[in-house]
């Protein structure tokens, strides 16, 4: 006889059951859910921007991360350096460049600021 429970009420308790695959569903569906959510976009988007960075060519207008809109005047492997005005060169790494602009752009806003 034990002292906190009686034999009776040990008796009465169902056996405990081994989860089965019932019992993996569920965490499973939350891994897909979140794969589909989260790891595929961010994943796709990271494959379109290195496809972008891998199109930069000379000439090409571009707007860095910070927002520096420009024309590129020279690239290499590593770093862009980009015309932000007349004679005015900096240099940025490659994947700091964050979108390519339509062709004209950077002439109608130099041409806005001259005015």
């Amino acid at each position: 006889m034990s002292f906190f429970i009686s034999d009776a009420a040990a008796a009465a308790a169902p056996a405990a059951q081994q989860p089965g695959i019932e019992g993996m569903l569920f965490p499973l569906g939350i891994l897909v859910f979140f794969y589909f959510l989260f790891l595929r976009p961010q994943s796709k988007r990271a494959k379109e921007k290195k496809q972008m960075i891998a199109a930069i060519t000379k000439g090409v207008e571009v707007v860095t991360s910070g927002g520096i809109l420009g024309k590129v005047a020279d690239l290499d492997d590593n770093f862009v350096k980009i015309e932000i005005s007349d004679n005015i060169f900096i240099q940025v790494q490659r994947h700091n460049i964050e979108s390519i602009m339509p062709k004209g752009t950077y002439k109608a806003i130099t041409k806005k600021v001259r005015d």
